[in-house]
């Protein structure tokens, strides 16, 4: 324990893993929109900035590797009566140990403001994250064995840029099991609240980066040519174990879901209204806000009387059945984990005539619908981009359209234009052409 202690105390350990730390937070914090609905999120954000931690770990490894070359000591340890794997024991533990609880440490410092938010911890979570961290361990001990192999003053530097481009283009590469193998961060980034990493592919990472640590172990103890050779096989070895395990079909390579996360959390009472489990701290919020776009729906006949969480996932899952009884409600969360965008909720309800936009089969007129939707909602249609947070541009002609369609609404007695309304909402339904409709 002694001899850890000076490890850590004259070694790269403490100042690398400072600077992963640092490094993590910051980026971390830096977005925090992008993690803020839940702990599936942090981990997947954490896990997609390996892009930037691998590579610090990598290099400070090599950093640390060239020391005895850098102190011209090489030849006076040799001759010790010592083993190499005991004499680098201490440094292997004191720079993985470090690098390792640096990017827990990331993760801990994002929950500090999920705990009062996220009510739904899943279990994928610890494993993505303890993976993550041995990660750092594994890129730390190859940067070890390298740096030893090539004490040069630019391995460090090169080593941080290939480490960058490695995790980067491996994370991308075809087909997607490689990828799922071979790079810390593949699945990261999650497109939507509920994405999870399969075990499957945790487990495959896990065996790889097994691999990678044991060569860069050996890299590091060999004394001649031919323990170096030795030293590929634990990566080759890693790598078969990987790819026997790592799962191929697409549900468990691209964003695959978490189903508990998924699930619907729905008030006691009527009009029913729900969010998916692991948004569920903002489903009082969400209440009356949901309610009041049920009963602006009301006015039609058949409307809705439920609205659920928009839960679709964008990239697996097809259109989804029609239940005309549900309107769907997309769920925005801000930084802090709360409701964000609540004067939208209701526009985007209606918006819809109470179908949604689920399923793109058929051709939809935009202006007569935004004319439809906002007649039930008393007042005159704005461009979407005034509306709707993900709408940047839209053709003004649009707008000025259903402008025009709505004022044309509002000359009419309500039980004419209720019922040309409801014309908009039943060609929606049936697939035809509503254009016209508002105007006959």
């Amino acid at each position: 324990m002694s001899i850890l202690r000076i490890e850590l105390r004259r070694s790269a350990a403490v100042g690398a893993a400072l600077l992963a730390l640092t490094v993590g937070v910051a980026t971390l914090y830096l977005a925090r929109g992008r993690w803020s609905d839940g702990w599936l999120s942090l981990a997947l954000t954490t896990k997609e900035y390996m892009i930037l931690l691998w590579p610090i770990a990598l290099a400070a490894g090599a950093w640390q590797g060239r020391r005895e070359h850098r102190a011209k000591v090489g030849e006076l340890f040799d001759t010790t009566p010592r083993s190499p794997l005991r004499r680098m024991l201490p440094v292997l533990v004191a720079m993985g140990a470090t690098l390792g609880l640096a990017y827990v440490l990331v993760v801990v410092a994002g929950g500090v403001q999920l705990a009062s938010t996220a009510g739904y911890f899943p279990p994928d979570v610890v494993a993505i994250v303890l993976v993550g961290a041995f990660s750092l361990v594994a890129a730390t001990w190859l940067g070890l064995g390298i740096g030893r192999l090539l004490p040069a003053l630019v391995t460090a530097p090169v080593l941080a840029v290939a480490g960058v481009l490695l995790v980067f283009f491996t994370a991308i590469m075809q087909p997607d099991w490689m990828a799922a193998v071979l790079s810390p961060a593949y699945g990261s980034g999650g497109f939507y609240p509920f994405q999870t990493i399969d075990a499957g592919v945790t487990a495959a990472l896990a065996i790889w980066m097994v691999g990678l640590a044991l060569t860069g172990v050996l890299l590091l103890v060999a004394r001649n040519p031919r323990v170096w050779l030795a030293a590929a096989l634990p990566v080759l070895l890693g790598f078969g174990a990987a790819a026997a395990i790592v799962p191929r079909d697409e549900a468990a390579l691209v964003a695959p879901v978490d189903p508990v996360a998924r699930e619907l959390v729905c008030t006691d009472d009527a009009p029913k209204v729900c969010v998916t489990r692991i948004h569920a701290n903002v489903l009082d919020t969400l209440t009356p806000l949901a309610r009041e776009g049920l009963a602006v729906l009301a006015k039609l006949p058949n409307a809705p009387t439920q609205a659920h969480e928009e839960r679709r996932a964008y990239l697996t899952d097809g259109a989804p059945a029609r239940d005309l009884d549900v309107v769907t409600v997309f769920v925005r969360i801000d930084e802090r984990g709360g409701l964000a965008h609540p004067g939208v909720v209701v526009p985007e309800m209606v918006f819809g005539l109470g179908i949604g936009y689920a399923d793109t089969r058929c051709e939809r007129n935009g202006a007569v619908e935004r004319a439809a939707a906002y007649y039930l909602l008393g007042r005159q249609p704005v461009s979407a981009v005034e509306e709707i947070p993900e709408v940047f541009e839209e053709d003004p002609e649009t707008t000025a359209e259903a402008v025009a369609l709505w004022q044309g609404l509002r000359k009419l007695p309500e039980p004419e234009a209720l019922s040309r309304v409801t014309a908009v909402r039943d060609a929606i339904l049936a697939c035809r052409d509503s254009s016209g409709l508002l105007s006959r």
